[in-house]
């Protein structure tokens, strides 16, 4: 991965609560030093409201973020892929690191039991950061 920033794809199925927070929270925290993308295999309508809230809270804005369908061009391009809950769905090709977070959904759900969802999924991505850039630590 040296020579170009190394891409991140984070996948769950509706693509509006885990792989968004994912996403967010590495465009944030990365600054820019990893391509971030996320989608899910049968995307929502809109982003879930308490995981927009949830991140808010921290400061990073989401309302603006739009579900996007998962294509096997964004799985190309990525270096890493990490699914939230799809499985099966996600294609897969041989030399790609791909990685499976088991997360609790947060669909449906109120902020008050997202935030837990959203602090792990934090704690994943710091980690997730100092294994793409060593450096970053």
């Amino acid at each position: 991965m040296t020579g170009k920033k190394p891409s991140v794809l984070f996948v769950c199925v509706h693509n509006a609560g885990r792989s968004q927070m994912a996403a967010a929270f590495l465009t944030t925290l990365s600054q820019g030093a990893i391509e971030v993308r996320s989608a899910g295999s049968q995307p929502a309508e809109t982003v879930n409201p308490a995981a927009v809230e949830a991140m808010s809270e921290l400061g990073i804005d989401m309302s603006a973020e739009i579900p996007k369908v998962l294509t096997t061009e964004a799985v190309k391009e990525s270096d890493v892929v990490i699914t939230m809950g799809c499985g099966d769905e996600c294609p897969y090709f041989p030399g790609k690191r791909y990685e499976d977070w088991v997360l609790e959904d947060p669909a449906g759900q109120g902020v008050d039991a997202v935030r837990p969802i959203r602090d792990e999924i934090r704690t994943r991505i710091e980690t997730l950061i100092a294994s793409l850039i060593p450096a970053a630590t």
